[in-house]
């Protein structure tokens, strides 16, 4: 991906501000909201990567929008706009919150499922992350109509995929290694 090893050194430095401030956890949320809010508005994403708005018009809209952030974020604005590089504004908060879940000792249990994730259903998932890993974890949820059900759970470099397609996969091929079925 264009620009991620410089999202990352962004991130990095953004971090370390933080940390020497002690405000690394406000930060941590204001990037998250960040990601949340650009990842919900297909115009301030065609703002901060259009050529044609100025970046001192991208900062004063960014500074608009998010304008109770604290001054460490408020600063990666400044940076970013300086160096011309605002459209990397969501990979450097991404960044920052792998970071911090990193230096915390949070794992990040990703979820896709065909449709949002109940209290009920977290629960349940949650338990299954104790079981695969021995520790919680922070559940982030996407949804994909396309497994039909069920869920695919990935913490870390494990992976546990209980969808329905994932299933009627493995069925189809059962049917189609078996000789009795595929000479008929």
């Amino acid at each position: 991906m264009t620009g991620s090893r410089a999202a990352q050194r962004y991130a990095k430095a953004v971090l370390g501000m933080a940390k020497d401030r002690n405000v690394a956890k406000e930060v941590h949320e204001d990037m998250n909201l960040i990601v949340q809010t650009i990842k919900s508005s297909n115009e301030l994403r065609a703002v901060l990567k259009s050529p044609v708005v100025k970046e001192s018009a991208k900062i004063s809209s960014l500074k608009a929008i998010f304008k109770d952030v604290n001054p460490v974020t408020l600063g990666l604005f400044g940076i970013l706009g300086d160096n011309n590089r605002l459209e990397l504004l969501t990979l450097v908060a991404s960044r920052y919150d792998e970071l911090y879940n990193s230096m915390m000792g949070i794992q990040v249990a990703k979820v896709t499922t065909a449709v949002p994730l109940t209290p009920q259903l977290e629960t349940k998932i949650q338990a299954k992350v104790k079981e695969l890993t021995g520790n919680e974890a922070e559940i982030k949820n996407t949804i994909d109509a396309s497994i039909i059900g069920g869920f695919i759970l990935r913490v870390g470099d494990l992976q546990y995929n209980a969808s329905v397609a994932s299933q009627l996969t493995s069925i189809k091929r059962e049917l189609q290694n078996n000789t009795y079925v595929s000479k008929i």
